[in-house]
């Protein structure tokens, strides 16, 4: 990957790479579930404890193949094991529950020692070919590509590296794999011959779709993965009633949720835990992380993250919402403002290039443009409350804390800075003065000049 990160911490649609295997392999409700850790094991370790809490972690101190790591997982254990072990690889993102479900359940119809994840791939070039028993289509031997003749090669079935094993011979074998290899590593494929030959069966079960074994080895691959992945969580929002306008500029992460008729538009995000409610309608140009979008509420060209808008509310263009912005129904927060910490009540609109922050404002109350809520006084952070029913003029500035009461008004042009009782009306400005003749006297033989002296002129025409 070329990066600090440990390849199965780069990320896709929402999980590291690691958290989408961990995620399919909960499907299975294993007794265990076992993550083996070696190269960058620290940062693995601490990212698990993080997003996949519950977790073992079992550590590979030296990288000595993939037999090894299985064992140093069955170590963590306590070594072998009754029932089935499924080992399935940490790079493998598309990977999903449905498919470890018909692995399982494979393994235990069939009896098997061992049945190998395969899939049928348009081009199997590089990859171990499944050869099987012309009689009863048990697997006979997994050949590499290198090793393959020519009527191997023309096979187009091949191995996933997962697999489903009997817990106890799973163990019995792996005593027995050798490193005399060209690796000298402990390969995990040596145990199916080891099992066949000691008389038990070795099947397999076949992935429905070819995509889902994909591992991702750079970020050419993690590419197509993600684009792999954002097609089949649309598909699945658009079956379940949602309307994705543009299927190509439109990206969801897994944890999204949505409603019926909920409608996104081109050239939009939808990330962490976001919700679309029913009807409501997000895009173009957004980004939405850890955003509730409540029914019939509409967001346009906007950038929240933590926030929860409410029903029928509208949001937009060109706003910015941050963590602790809670819009009430109906509300609105229009072009150009930005909110963070701010509860903002049913029917109330901050419309235009304002600024509300640390703030509860109650219902149906309206900021006027260019407003600013003063929250940080250099060391602390502070609270403006306004509440309902209020009419706050343009270009006021809040200087918190402060509290404007109940349907109480202020002018525009005004700094408040002392609480404002309810009903009343708060002017916190300077008196206007008019020097007449100034442009004349201090900028003669300009336009404004000119324009001055014709408007007088015009005056005393029409006097």
């Amino acid at each position: 990957m070329k990066s600090r990160t440990p390849k199965v911490l780069h990320g896709i649609c929402g999980r590291s790479l690691v958290g989408h295997v961990v995620a399919a392999a909960r499907e299975l409700e294993p007794g265990q579930l076992v993550v083996v850790v070696g190269h960058g094991r620290e940062q693995v370790v601490a990212h698990l404890g993080e997003v996949a809490p519950g977790v073992r972690t079992a550590v590979q101190a030296e990288q000595n193949g993939t037999g090894h790591a299985v064992r140093m997982g069955l170590e963590e254990l306590g070594g072998a094991l009754d029932g089935t072990v499924v080992v399935v690889c940490g790079d493998t993102p598309l990977l999903t529950g449905e498919t470890l479900k018909a692995l399982s359940a494979t393994h235990a119809a069939d009896g098997n020692a061992v049945t190998v994840l395969t899939a049928n791939v348009p081009d199997a070039t590089g990859y171990g070919r499944i050869v099987r028993a012309g009689g009863d289509g048990s697997v006979t031997a997994i050949v590499e590509h290198k090793d393959a003749d020519e009527t191997q090669r023309a096979i187009t079935e091949i191995n996933s590296g997962v697999f489903a094993f009997d817990g106890k011979l799973l163990a019995e074998a792996l005593t027995q794999v050798r490193t005399d290899n060209s690796q000298g590593e402990e390969y995990l494929t040596d145990v199916l011959g080891i099992l066949r030959g000691a008389g038990h069966r070795v099947g397999a079960s076949v992935a429905a779709d070819h995509r889902e074994i994909l591992g991702i080895n750079n970020r050419v691959q993690l590419a197509e993965a993600r684009a792999l992945l954002n097609a089949r969580l649309l598909e699945r929002a658009m079956l379940a009633g949602v309307t994705v306008v543009d299927p190509g500029s439109t990206w969801f992460d897994v944890t999204v949720t949505y409603e019926p008729d909920a409608l996104v538009h081109p050239g939009t995000q939808l990330l962490g835990v976001t919700h679309l409610g029913e009807g409501a309608e997000v895009g173009p140009g957004c980004t939405l992380t850890d955003t509730r979008v409540g029914a019939d509420a509409r967001v346009i060209n906007t950038v929240a993250d933590g926030a929860v808008v409410g029903e029928g509310a509208s949001v937009g263009p060109y706003a910015y919402l941050r963590p602790g912005t809670d819009l009430g129904a109906k509300g609105k927060i229009g072009t150009y403002v930005e909110t963070k910490n701010a509860r903002i009540g049913e029917g109330t609109k901050v419309p235009h290039l304002s600024y509300v922050g640390d703030a509860t404002i109650g219902e149906y109350s309206n900021i006027g443009a260019a407003s600013v809520f003063v929250n940080y006084d250099g060391v602390e952070k502070h609270h403006t409350t306004v509440g309902s029913h209020c009419r706050t003029g343009s270009d006021n500035m809040f200087v918190a804390p402060v509290t404007v009461g109940d349907g109480a008004y202020t002018a525009a042009g005004s700094v408040i800075t002392r609480d404002v009782p309810a009903g009343a009306l708060a002017v916190a400005r300077g008196q206007q003065r008019n020097i007449e003749g100034w442009v004349a006297r201090k900028r003669p033989g300009t336009a404004a000049a000119k324009a001055a002296q014709d408007a007088a002129g015009e005056r005393e025409e029409g006097a």
